[in-house]
């Protein structure tokens, strides 16, 4: 079955890094778009980035460009995202999701991780 396991959370001080990463199992990692979302405490979850089937065409969420970046080992089915100068705002769990689609979009995710916590506090 499809599985997707979050990994990397955790608790880093403002200004710092953090990178988590997704292992995929149980389907074609490399023939779907995957994506990024995260959830804060009392908040709808939000589109955080997305990557195509490739590793290319990379989209993002306007608070979070040119802060983080998504990436994807199609050998490993592994999803990547690097996530840098954060901030108290980027305090949310994150979660890594399958799209239906070969291209990233908003929408169209149909397999979804647990989710991982990542705190940004001093």
């Amino acid at each position: 079955q499809v599985q997707l396991v979050e990994s990397g959370g955790g608790l880093v001080s403002p200004g710092g890094s953090l990178r988590l990463s997704c292992a995929a199992s149980g389907f074609t990692f490399s023939s779907r778009a995957m994506g990024w979302f995260r959830q804060a405490p009392g908040k709808e979850r939000e589109f955080v980035g997305g990557i195509s089937g490739s590793g290319g065409n990379p989209r993002y969420a306007d608070s979070v460009k040119g802060r983080f970046t998504i990436s994807r080992d199609n050998v490993k089915n592994t999803l990547y995202l690097q996530m840098n100068s954060l901030a108290p705002e980027d305090t949310a769990v994150y979660y890594c999701a399958a799209s239906q689609q070969y291209y990233p979009s908003r929408g169209g995710y149909t397999y979804w991780g647990q989710g991982t916590q990542v705190t940004v506090s001093s």
